[in-house]
């Protein structure tokens, strides 16, 4: 792969990753980290995609189970450090989306990964279910749960 399509692809790409695992594991360096490895898993595979769908739910794929191995991992049970989300350089249009991302960012792993890939990076729930591995009923309840949590969390009807 020549350095022009590595920088296509990393350009087209790296803010949805990043967003995705920061999403996950709520801190930047480690988001940068998973980031990391899943560009570098990309462009050691010798893949090629059918189209730029398909390139993307499989970036999204080894990025949430890069996030889920993170947490498997000794290292990070024994070094829980989080940055808090004021320092983690995220940029929003209106005071309403910055709410509701601090929300969506305070549910469960399980909930905030459905939430991001539904929402943020518009997957239907078939796509989700085939990133996280999980049963498209699993999804929707999931889904069904989450808005729920933000509901009580927002005090008011959710409107994204």
């Amino acid at each position: 792969m020549d350095s022009e399509r590595i920088t296509e692809i990393y350009d087209k790409y790296s803010k949805a990753v990043y967003r995705m695992a920061f999403a996950y594991c709520k801190n930047k360096a480690d988001a940068e980290d998973i980031m990391q490895e899943v560009f570098i898993r990309r462009f050691s595979a010798d893949i090629e995609f059918e189209d730029e769908t398909k390139e993307k739910s499989w970036l999204m794929k080894v990025t949430v189970n890069k996030c889920r191995d993170m947490f498997r991992s000794l290292r990070y049970k024994y070094s829980l450090t989080s940055v808090p989300l004021d320092e983690a350089n995220l940029v929003y249009e209106t005071p309403e989306e910055s709410e509701v991302y601090h929300a969506v960012m305070s549910l469960p792993a399980k909930y905030r990964t459905v939430i991001h890939l539904y929402y943020y990076e518009e997957y239907s729930v078939k796509e989700i279910s085939c990133i996280t591995g999980d049963r498209e009923s699993a999804i929707q309840t999931q889904l069904f749960r989450a808005r729920k949590k933000l509901k009580e969390i927002l005090g008011k009807e959710l409107r994204i």
